[in-house]
């Protein structure tokens, strides 16, 4: 019955998107009253010139328009967030174009591009919060779910950069840069009280203040708190008897804090974060014992970040900034009812500068210097009682690169940017990345852009250097994993609301690293053994009404395979299909936040398949219906559809699928005094 309403509903979805779509054409409400017969080529320059086009920072490390930047770029704003429902940033990149999730019921995992490998901890994206550098120093991992430092309350944008982005970030900057910008004090304007309940036993609150004053001074202070019993599972792998039938309870709890302070004044900006999760481990992860609430990880980080910028009368802009970065890590794993405990401990410091300047009116160049010292990189393991060490091992490295960019105007509708890095790592060597792009522009509103570029993913002191006396062994000899790709991109603005992209893309990975089985020990262990590939394409439109009535829907195709086999990779969907769409009930007071997702079958771990799947989320935000307060009701998951995601490598999980949420809910007031 629930398939049958789904498909109802999907239609209506897919009826009403094509009942808009004449709107969006050239001939559309923003053209009709100049020129309804004419095509954008036909239009005078004065109307052309009125096209907006939005900006993006993250791409080249300066404000520029999405039609200029060397990359296929996605912007989420904080409207969005909100008329969606997004409770996590793993919600809101679920939403782009050619990205999805994979959930294990402790951590979430990022597949970009056909690519989406378990276990990586998202080491094969960069993630930034207003530029500063998140992925720790043990295991490179990117945090995008409970355990983000980041309240998605306090996003005011997210900017998505696709490709390698190597040339100016360095390592881990693979297949993406994702830039979360935070709200400032004057987006607040005086203090805020959040509270929202969900199912299962799901509680959070939040206070936040913000504000600015008359000399320039602004001041945001932040903090949240959550709470959830999380879900009763049942996991038919472990269906007998000893193990509870295959029922556990009490063991998907997920706990956290977190805390954000932002301060400017002139060029300074002050900015501080802290997160602190606690989630159990309801799957049994390494062979431990089923239904035990200890089973659990524990991340905990925090970073203080000083940046200055200023702009000399010389046409000359510098930015300086230096930081200080903690990460904790804590795994408790039970065993025949004893504790086994994991630690690591991060610590690094670091700077960076950078000067810009544009020469002859046809060269934007920035030049930069980064290093980072990360002087505490310590992995730990011991059984608890009796106490037995099983891994005790420091590490310390650093990191310098140089970097260049020159974006160059070759004509004044074609421009060439080209940028190169060149990183040195202590542990393994250096490594010099290019990326080139021709941008060209026929006409105001119509872009092409040629990229090629390469990016590099660091071997991380856990995949080096842990070993135990049982499971894993070191490989200190591990090399970088490279990727290059080309891309070919479209991009078109219809009037100054819409736009239309279409984008094909090729990309190979060279020493890929695996966990494989060292054939003297049959342990685990590290190494560079694979080579994969991946061709795809991407479309997706997007519009904007006066009405209120904003949506986008895209289709991403992409095959990706291990080269020296030809088999698909595991967790790899051929397609991805999203509808987001936000119904304007009470004009700019009542909407309805509507998304609809399809993934693709996915192969799984044990050569099974993981069914394809649709999920549609349904949201009611008001604002300004009582002064001063906003409230939102979610149902996620609304026709109670059922699947599961591709499990870990089979010492992580028996599982070789893990079921997902069903039907959920959520409210939430919001009331800003």
């Amino acid at each position: 019955m629930n398939r049958i309403l789904h498909k109802i509903f999907l239609q209506f979805c897919c009826v009403l998107m094509l009942t808009l779509l004449p709107h969006i054409a050239p001939a559309g409400a923003e053209y009709e009253k100049a020129a309804p017969d004419r095509d954008l080529t036909e239009l005078p320059l004065e109307e052309l010139m009125e096209i907006e086009v939005a900006t993006v920072y993250s791409a080249s490390k300066f404000e520029q328009k999405l039609t200029e930047a060397p990359s296929s770029v996605s912007i989420i704003t904080s409207d969005e967030i909100k008329m969606y429902g997004h409770r996590t940033l793993a919600d809101i990149l679920r939403s782009v174009r050619g990205f999805f999730i994979t959930y294990d019921r402790n951590y979430a995992y990022l597949g970009v591009r056909g690519f989406g490998r378990q276990g990586d901890y998202n080491s094969r994206i960069l993630l930034l919060v207003d530029g500063h550098r998140t992925n720790d120093n043990l295991y490179d991992s990117a945090l995008i779910g409970t355990e983000s430092i980041v309240d998605v309350d306090m996003i005011d944008r997210v900017e998505v950069v696709r490709g390698p982005g190597s040339s100016l970030y360095g390592g881990n900057a693979f297949f993406a840069v994702i830039n979360v910008i935070t709200k400032r004090g004057e987006d607040i304007g005086g203090t805020e009280l959040s509270g929202e309940a969900g199912s299962f036993d799901s509680y959070k609150g939040r206070f936040t203040y913000g504000n600015s004053s008359k000399n320039g001074l602004q001041a945001l202070v932040s903090g949240s708190i959550y709470d959830s019993r999380g879900q009763r599972l049942f996991f038919p792998e472990f269906a007998d008897q000893a193990h509870n039938n295959g029922v556990t309870d009490h063991t998907d709890f997920d706990r956290f804090h977190n805390v954000l302070a932002k301060f400017s004044y002139g060029g300074f900006v002050l900015e501080g974060a802290y997160s602190s999760r606690t989630k159990g481990i309801p799957t049994a992860s390494y062979d431990t014992d089923f239904n035990d609430s200890r089973n659990s990880t524990v991340d905990e980080g925090w970073f203080i970040d000083l940046k200055y910028e200023r702009n000399l009368d010389i046409g000359v802009d510098l930015m300086g900034r230096l930081f200080y970065d903690s990460c904790e890590f804590e795994g408790n794993y039970v065993y025949g009812g004893m504790v086994q405990k994991d630690l690591g401990h991060g610590r690094w410091w670091g700077g960076e500068t950078q000067v810009s300047t544009t020469l002859l009116d046809r060269n934007k160049i920035i030049a930069g210097l980064e290093y980072r010292d990360n002087y505490r990189q310590d992995q730990f393991s011991f059984n608890v009682t009796p106490y037995e060490p099983i891994v005790n091992d420091r590490r310390s490295s650093r990191v310098w690169a140089v970097y260049l960019q020159d974006e160059f105007s070759i004509l004044k509708n074609l421009v060439l940017n080209a940028g190169m890095r060149y990183d040195n790592y202590s542990n393994f060597g250096s490594t010099i990345n290019p990326r080139l792009a021709l941008i060209y522009t026929p006409l105001e509103g119509t872009v092409f852009k040629i990229l090629y570029g390469t990016a590099f993913r660091p071997p991380n002191v856990f995949e080096q250097y842990y070993q135990d006396s049982t499971t894993q062994l070191a490989n200190p000899a591990l090399s970088p994993e490279k990727i290059r790709t080309y891309e070919l991109i479209y991009e078109q603005y219809f009037g100054k609301k819409y736009r239309g992209t279409a984008s094909g893309f090729y990309y190979t990975i060279d020493d890929l690293i695996v966990s494989t089985t060292d054939p003297a020990t049959s342990m685990d262990t590290y190494r560079n053994l694979n080579r994969a590939e991946a061709i795809g394409g991407e479309v997706e439109l997007e519009g904007k009404w006066d009405n209120g009535l904003t949506g986008r829907v895209s289709y991403s195709y992409q095959d990706t395979w291990d080269s020296s086999t030809g088999q698909p990779l595991v967790n790899s969907p051929h397609n991805l299909a999203k509808i987001n769409l936000t119904i304007p009930l009470i004009k700019d007071k009542v909407f309805v936040g509507l998304e609809e997702q399809f993934t693709g079958r996915r192969k799984t771990r044990d050569g099974n398949h993981a069914k394809a799947f649709f999920v549609t989320n349904l949201t009611l935000f008001s604002q300004n219906l009582l002064e001063k307060l906003e409230l939102s009701a979610s149902i996620y998951n609304l026709f109670d559809y059922r699947y599961g995601d591709p499990g870990g490598s089979i010492r992580e999980h028996v599982q070789d699928m893990i079921q997902q949420d069903g039907r959920t809910f959520r409210v939430k007031l919001t009331y800003r005094f």
